[in-house]
């Protein structure tokens, strides 16, 4: 899923094999580098304006590279819907009326995308639209471009997550977290998502001492999780989770982990990060995101 085909007027042609993640926060951004030839380096910038950071990510890494852009929660909306019996070249314009009533974006001004959903037991074919406002993203381009870096793709954050899980024919259920935002869970099989959740009331759940945790957290997270894998198992017909990863940045993680564990009879582990990557955890979007194709993302 990638809004690039949506908006490629705007960007120019690929002039670089060096691919940057770029994971993008209200006040910061984070970014992964890989350059062709050499090892991957990770940092955050931290600037006043979006502009002044991409232009110091421009200065750190010359001037050159390939951006895959990972939006923050609060420059996109995905909601699910029934899938509109239109030819597959219509589906986007469809989507634009079917949904304004969901989202805050309106139809004149949003870029919409999507991915598909579940398969339910009534054979009601189901699908994930992903908006975004058009202005906003026409203003990040507009700053990358204005740095000479190039953009391959303008992904989410649920993609970029994903990226991480090896790929494999048994679904693994993932808890994640970006830039003290909600919590998410994602259940990831062959590659593919086939459930994304935000939890409301988690998301200062990194700052929480180990007492904290067990004041409450603990046990919601548990709860989430064992909805979701009934979601998944009972609904969606799936075989049964057969392991919890977990990656949040949090210094109390291994205890959570290991309190959730004691919640459930499913194994949970912390997530391991991609060989070459292991010294990288705390810059997750970043590193999924620079794993990303575009043929990966595109719909």
């Amino acid at each position: 899923m990638s809004f690039i085909h949506k908006i490629n007027k705007l960007f120019s042609k690929n002039k670089s094999n060096d691919i940057i993640g770029v994971s993008l926060q209200p006040d910061s951004l984070s970014y992964c580098y890989r350059p062709l030839n050499a090892s991957p380096v990770c940092q955050n910038i931290t600037k006043p304006r979006m502009s002044a950071s991409f232009s110091a990510l421009a200065d750190e890494v010359g001037g050159n590279g390939l951006c895959h852009i990972v939006l923050s929660a609060g420059q996109y909306q995905i909601v699910q819907v029934d899938k509109p019996n239109v030819p597959d070249t219509e589906i986007n314009s469809a989507l634009k009326w079917q949904v304004k009533d969901l989202v805050p974006f309106k139809p004149d001004n949003m870029v919409v995308d999507y991915f598909d959903g579940p398969q339910l037991s009534n054979n009601v074919e189901k699908i994930n639209v992903v908006c975004a406002d058009l202005k906003e993203l026409t203003a990040i381009v507009e700053h990358v471009t204005q740095h000479q870096l190039d953009i391959a793709l303008i992904t989410t954050v649920e993609f970029a997550f994903a990226q991480l899980i090896p790929q494999s024919d048994v679904a693994t259920l993932l808890v994640c977290q970006h830039a003290n935002e909600d919590l998410l869970i994602l259940i990831v099989k062959q590659g593919k998502i086939f459930f994304q959740r935000r939890i409301r009331g988690l998301a200062q759940i990194s700052h929480k001492t180990e007492e904290e945790l067990l004041m409450g957290s603990v046990d919601m997270l548990s709860l989430e999780i064992q909805r979701s894998t009934d979601y998944f198992e009972r609904q969606l017909k799936q075989a049964p989770i057969k392991e919890i990863q977990v990656i949040l940045p949090m210094d109390n993680e291994a205890f959570l982990v290991r309190k959730v564990s004691e919640n459930t009879n499913v194994p949970v582990n912390l997530l391991s990060m991609p060989e070459g990557f292991e010294e990288y955890r705390k810059f997750p979007c970043a590193v999924g995101a620079s794993m990303l194709s575009s043929m990966e993302v595109d719909v």
